[in-house]
């Protein structure tokens, strides 16, 4: 991928040097849908970086200023050849209400729909994280339903699945284009 830059931030392909910051967000992940991707050790992560590094479906967001680590954005085509792309985004709770989700996420959409050639988008957003339900909302996508019992991806204290109900958001690439056309 091509790094991204906005007035604070670069979007680029993870790096050798990204594994300490990858390390301290995903260490302890604050919603469950990350628990799968929770590190402990240094060396776990540079070999999850060295992954990432060819891989553009997970986009590393980082700090114009000192290109120091601060979340990532993430996603995929539903299929190979779809104009449908699903997206995600995970960061460090130390960077929270900067605004730097917002910025790295519009510029990752705009990207998508203006140089992918992407249709359609959508989101999976649990029913108690309010942060990225807002964060949606905030980037013009219009919740379209919601998952009774969608996933689980944790246990509870007895061992059975934890199911979470699970908004979906979306936005069409012709919604995208009439908001920012009227921000102008």
């Amino acid at each position: 991928m091509h790094p991204i830059e906005t007035n604070r931030l670069i979007l680029r392909n993870f790096t050798a040097t990204d594994a300490a910051g990858l390390l301290e967000y995903t260490a302890n992940p604050r919603v469950n849908c990350f628990m799968d991707h929770q590190m402990t050790t240094l060396e776990q992560a540079v070999v999850e970086v060295e992954k990432r590094s060819n891989d553009d479906s997970h986009i590393a967001v980082c700090l114009k200023d000192s290109n120091e680590l601060i979340g990532e954005l993430f996603g995929m085509k539903e299929e190979k050849d779809s104009d449908t792309y699903s997206i995600g985004w995970n960061f460090n709770g130390r960077y929270e209400g900067k605004g730097y989700a917002s910025e790295s996420a519009g510029a990752f959409i705009d990207h998508l729909f203006t140089e992918q050639g992407i249709r359609r988008l959508y989101a999976y957003v649990e029913d108690d994280n309010f942060r990225s339900q807002k964060l949606c909302e905030k980037l013009g996508m219009r919740r379209e339903g919601l998952f009774l019992e969608f996933i689980s991806f944790v246990k509870n204290d007895d061992g059975t699945p934890k199911y979470e109900n699970t908004y979906q958001y979306a936005l069409l690439k012709k919604e995208w284009l009439t908001q920012h056309e009227t921000r102008k």
